[in-house]
């Protein structure tokens, strides 16, 4: 039984000096490079943005009327084979 305490002593893990990722210095680091990294952000202009934002508001019109109809037309047909 001796044998085996020094067994589970000598197989203990080593750790190397890192510190935790959840250290408020760490979290202080991370959110300074998280503000460096927001400054590359190359942002578009304002006209960008509300043709890409119509796009988006179109496509999902489409596509709803799109599925809607399929679910309706669908529905039709197995109702018709359940009569």
């Amino acid at each position: 039984m001796a044998g085996k305490a020094k067994s589970k002593k000598s197989n203990a893990v080593s750790k190397d000096n890192t510190p935790s990722p959840f250290a408020p210095a760490q979290v202080k680091k991370f959110v300074e490079e998280v503000k460096v990294e927001f400054g590359k952000i190359v942002w578009p202009d304002k006209k960008m943005t509300l043709g890409l934002t119509g796009i988006v508001i179109v496509l999902t019109f489409v596509i709803s009327a799109y599925l809607g109809s399929v679910d309706l037309l669908l529905g039709k047909l197995v109702a018709s084979f359940l009569r």
